[in-house]
């Protein structure tokens, strides 16, 4: 028999000063419904069984009994670590929850024993919230941690599907993530991401990138062309009228035109001689 302290006391659950460790039946362990991890890396699993084969098992599962067996409290590694092994029985760890108590008790446990990812982590807070009616204030109590903790870990799961799958593999770290949060368009974060990914920045220059970015939205739109590029294209425009004039002149007729440059347009007037239009009209009836 091997002696641990127990690390979790809550409704349901009397904290013990040692636990008794016993092997039951791999047959007869399943996974958890509240497992917060989502996602194993069977070449760490893989690694996890070649220690446990070479050193054995440092560290027993924690599991509670159901109707068929046990569901697994905290130790999901171990167990799949165990099955590649083909082993018969696991060294495991049996506790009694009761109660309403017991999907909590198996989340806190995995949040405070496997080394989840930061998405993992903040989706395991925010279903203890949802499921059991927590605040944060009462769920940073239970797990040792400050309220703005939870609150910061919460707040990445407002991110875009991509920026919370980089922050899952690691690629950026929580506080690449969080100033991104600051910007008020999912395009906006997007299109930072991939500045963060190109220039490789850390975490200060992504955070003076943000600052940029977040003065420019206070300032709101501004004007894409300037005053002189404005007038350069009326410019065109008139020059384009005046060959229209010119054609005119070509077939025939005379028309006149005047042009004004005003302060707040530029105004083009065009006059054509009925005299004329009548001439042509009989000319064309000959």
């Amino acid at each position: 028999m091997i002696d641990l302290r127990g690390k979790f006391s809550g409704p349901g659950h009397r904290l013990e000063t040692a636990e008794e460790v016993k092997n039951i039946s791999l047959q007869l362990v399943r996974s958890n419904r509240y497992q917060p991890r989502e996602y194993f890396d069977q070449g760490k699993i893989q690694e996890l069984a070649q220690s446990i084969k070479t050193y054995g098992m440092l560290q027993p599962i924690i599991v509670i009994r159901d109707e068929d067996g046990y569901s697994i409290v905290a130790g999901e590694r171990r167990y799949q670590a165990c099955k590649l092994l083909k082993w018969q029985e696991i060294p495991a760890i049996i506790r009694d929850y009761r109660g309403s108590s017991l999907a909590a008790v198996t989340l806190i446990e995995n949040l405070q024993r496997e080394n989840l990812n930061i998405i993992e982590e903040a989706q395991g807070y925010k279903r203890l919230i949802e499921e059991f009616n927590l605040t944060q204030e009462v769920l940073a109590q239970r797990l040792g941690k400050s309220q703005s903790t939870i609150a910061n870990k919460l707040r990445l799961l407002k991110l875009p599907a991509e920026i919370k799958n980089l922050l899952a593999e690691g690629r950026i770290t929580e506080r690449h993530a969080r100033p991104l949060l600051k910007l008020d368009s999912i395009t906006k974060q997007q299109q930072a991401m991939e500045i963060i990914l190109k220039k490789n920045l850390n975490v200060s220059e992504t955070e003076e990138m943000v600052s940029k970015l977040t003065e420019a939205q206070q300032r709101g739109p501004t004007e894409k062309r300037s005053t002189r590029v404005i007038v350069r294209d009326l410019r065109i425009f008139v020059n384009t009228i005046k060959q229209a004039v010119q054609v005119i002149r070509q077939a025939g007729l005379n028309p006149a035109m005047l042009e004004v440059e005003k302060e707040d347009c530029w105004e083009i007037v065009i006059s054509l001689p009925k005299a004329a239009v009548r001439n042509s009209k009989e000319t064309d009836r000959k």
